[in-house]
Parts: C-alpha cells; structure tokens; sequence
C-alpha cells in the first residue's frame, strides 16, 4: 500500500542524522550451518531527508570496513580482507535510497543502492518507526529498525569453503539489521 503525497509521513518533515552512540549498524550470517554469528561496523553515519511525505524522502550512509567487529580480532581480520570486504581498495560500505514505501502505520520499505566490495547492488530493507521523543538537549528523535538480507556472492565475496557434511563455513545469506536513533536537525 502506497499513500498520496498528501497524507502525514512516520517520520516528520526535516533532516534526520543517525546519533551513532545510541545506534547499531549490524549484521548477522550462519556459521557451519547451526549457529549465527552477529558483528557490526562501530564507525558509521547516516542521514534521512524528508519532503513533503516520506515517498519524497532520500536516505544515504556509510560504514567503515575497517571498523568491524565480531568480538573476534582474527575473524574480523579475515572479514578485512580480499576474501570478503577487501577493505584496502573498499574502505566503505554505502547505501543511497531510491525509494521509500509506506505499507503501515509505523511500517515502511526502503529500496536503494548498497555498495560493498566495489560491487553496487539494489536492496529492500523493511523498516519500523519504533519511537520518538526528546533526547537531553531537547532535540527530537526517532527509533528505526530496519532489516534486510543480501546475498555475499552478489558483492563477490569470494571465501566459499564447504566442508565435508556440505555445510559452508559462512552461509551466503546475510541478515542486515539497523537499530537507530535519529536526531532532527534544526
């Protein structure tokens, strides 16, 4: 379901900045198939524009590579390197929207362009407005979840091991998942 340009937005007209201390760019991928492991990018911005409606909105961000944790400094080294995000020659991961839908009363869907890799590939992540109020400044803010999944071969990740029950060590599903406090701009 699509509204007209005319109704209110989930989130209110204005330029929205992801407060990175109370925000959370993460991911999530089967290890061996039977557990998940969860990582994000601890250094990372983003900003919501919206018009008129939220159809009218642009959202874009970056994350850097090199700031990714596991909790494991060997695996996220690994990550690091041309086996997946080759972060010497990719040092940031970007998204730009195309779009945005709304498909409920504190639902919608954001479709743009991500960026890994070297490799741009277009993405849906569904999206909720989980809150607003004021932060200790006085400034108003908004939670918003929002969650997706790509394919690592679409961004040519190239570490594929398989071991001998056919289950690969990393799953080429990947689970995004934001959780972010954004703060309206004056």
């Amino acid at each position: 379901m699509t509204t007209s340009a005319t109704t209110s937005t989930l989130i209110p007209v204005g330029t929205w900045v992801v407060d990175q201390a109370h925000s959370k760019a993460g991911f999530a991928v089967k290890h061996l198939g039977v557990s998940t492991v969860r990582g994000e990018f601890r250094e990372f911005e983003g900003t919501i524009e919206v018009g008129k409606s939220l159809e009218d909105a642009r959202a874009y961000g970056t994350a850097k590579v090199e700031s990714i944790d596991t909790g494991v400094a060997d695996r996220d080294a690994h990550l690091r390197s041309p086996d997946f995000f080759d972060a010497e020659k990719n040092p940031e991961i970007r998204f730009e929207s195309k779009r945005f839908e709304v498909t409920g009363e504190d639902t919608f869907k954001v479709v743009g362009d991500l960026t890994m890799n070297g490799v741009t590939r277009e993405v849906e992540l569904e999206a909720e407005v989980t809150g607003v109020g004021e932060n200790m400044e006085g400034k108003q803010v908004l939670g918003i979840e929002a969650n997706g999944v790509v394919s690592r071969k679409d961004f040519q990740m190239k570490f594929n091991a398989v071991l001998g029950s056919g289950n690969a060590v990393v799953a080429d599903k990947v689970k995004l998942q934001l959780d972010l406090e954004v703060v309206k701009q004056a």
